[in-house]
């Protein structure tokens, strides 16, 4: 699953999302949680990209209320066309979710100790994820996603059996592209990310708090 994550180089957006807008003043983020707004990048009909700004936690546009649930934060790849919550997202509203590293608590005799994930290379990359939009009944819009996870590769398996989907580059384009209807065109694409490409250190628990959105949590365990 995917529980946190980091977006530390947010002026980087631009540049490796090829977004077609100004820059959004964001802050970096260490330690961002569910029900947190989030920059997301989508396509629009031009099929240009753009960010917005969404709440991690998909509420589905036929939901009663605004109430998104945990168990919506993340999305199981394997038959997510046939799921309600997903099953129009995965035909026309799919997103990224820019990021640079993930957590993921591995179970041990003394407790959960969480480690933090990333790229070796330490480059942006993004979550494969949906979004739904929600309007109350003054048609007033609250636009929340959920990132699709898969099975673990060669360097999470040992901390935990599933990750977030990390798209590869090359496939980011066909995954937003909004004119791609049929699920199994993009579903292919929900693949653990190559394992050579990856690293993963254990961490301070203080990541277990949402306050603690600092630098600091990202030093490894034996300094932090």
């Amino acid at each position: 699953m995917c529980g946190r994550f980091t977006l530390t180089n947010p002026d980087r957006l631009p540049k490796r999302f090829n977004l077609q807008q100004p820059e959004l003043p964001l802050p970096p983020r260490f330690n961002i949680a569910p029900t947190q707004t989030v920059p997301v990048v989508l396509q629009d009909d031009k099929k240009e990209n753009k960010l917005e700004l969404l709440q991690w936690g998909l509420i589905p546009f036929w939901s009663k209320e605004p109430k998104a649930g945990y168990s919506t934060i993340n999305a199981r790849a394997e038959g997510i066309a046939d799921k309600p919550a997903y099953r129009k997202p995965i035909r026309s509203q799919r997103c990224l979710i820019p990021a640079d590293g993930f957590y993921e608590w591995q179970k041990t005799g003394t407790g959960k100790q969480p480690f933090y994930i990333h790229l070796k290379n330490a480059d942006l990359f993004g979550f494969a994820g949906l979004y739904d939009i929600y309007r109350d009944k003054e048609g007033r819009e609250l636009k929340t996603f959920t990132i699709i996870t898969t099975t673990a590769n060669e360097v999470v398996e040992s901390i935990h059996n599933r990750m977030p989907v990390i798209l590869k580059p090359g496939d980011e384009e066909e995954w937003l592209d909004p004119s791609i209807t049929d699920p199994f065109e993009v579903t292919r694409l929900l693949v653990p990310f190559p394992a050579k490409l990856m690293e993963a250190y254990p961490v301070s628990k203080k990541v277990n708090f949402v306050a603690n959105d600092v630098p600091e949590i990202l030093e490894t365990a034996n300094s932090a």
